[in-house]
């Protein structure tokens, strides 16, 4: 098995709005060094303040970190803030939270438990950013059921997505961040 590869980026990105969140933006160069066009894990800092978190790619080969409101309130960032940086491919992923709809299937399918905890918590990332990855309600509601069938059925992974375009829906376009 080829070892994974390791990356440390470090620098200042830029504070974005797009919408009603704040987005550090990479600098081109830093994401180039990063193992994956998809998501990252990361391990670090962001602000001089330790942090453990997951890179978003933007669907052009570029990568950003989503600003929580508590952290862009104690950082006192806004739309053209800088931030610094300093993080490392994490050797393990956190744990991604989970939305209502799909907590609550995969707590009602009992049967699943221990198939859920079986993936990896980057497959589990992958298959919360699938449910996510639309504004409709009908459409995030069939992939909920649709989740639990794979599941069920073997499946590890949800589908076979472009992991490198951007998949949220408040910030994305046609797989692609908005511009602002």
């Amino acid at each position: 098995m080829a070892a994974k590869k390791s990356a440390h980026i470090e620098g200042t990105a830029e504070v974005r709005a797009v919408g009603e969140r704040l987005l550090a933006l990479l600098p081109e160069e830093a994401s180039a060094q990063l193992p994956s066009r998809g998501q990252v894990a990361m391990e670090g800092t962001i602000g001089g303040r330790a942090t453990q978190t997951v890179l978003e790619p933007d669907g052009r080969k570029g990568h950003w970190i989503s600003l929580t409101a508590q952290q862009a309130q104690e950082l006192e960032l806004a739309e053209g803030s800088e931030l610094e940086f300093d993080l490392t491919t994490a050797e393990e992923w956190p744990e991604p939270e989970v939305p209502d709809d799909l907590g609550a299937a995969l707590s009602a399918a009992e049967d699943l438990e221990e198939t859920w905890q079986g993936i990896t918590p980057m497959a589990r990332w992958e298959w919360v950013r699938w449910v996510g990855a639309t504004k409709s309600e009908a459409t995030r509601a069939k992939r909920v059921d649709v989740s639990i069938d794979k599941l069920r059925k073997g499946s590890r992974r949800p589908c076979c997505s472009d992991l490198a375009s951007c998949t949220d829906p408040e910030v994305a376009v046609s797989g692609k961040l908005r511009e602002g």
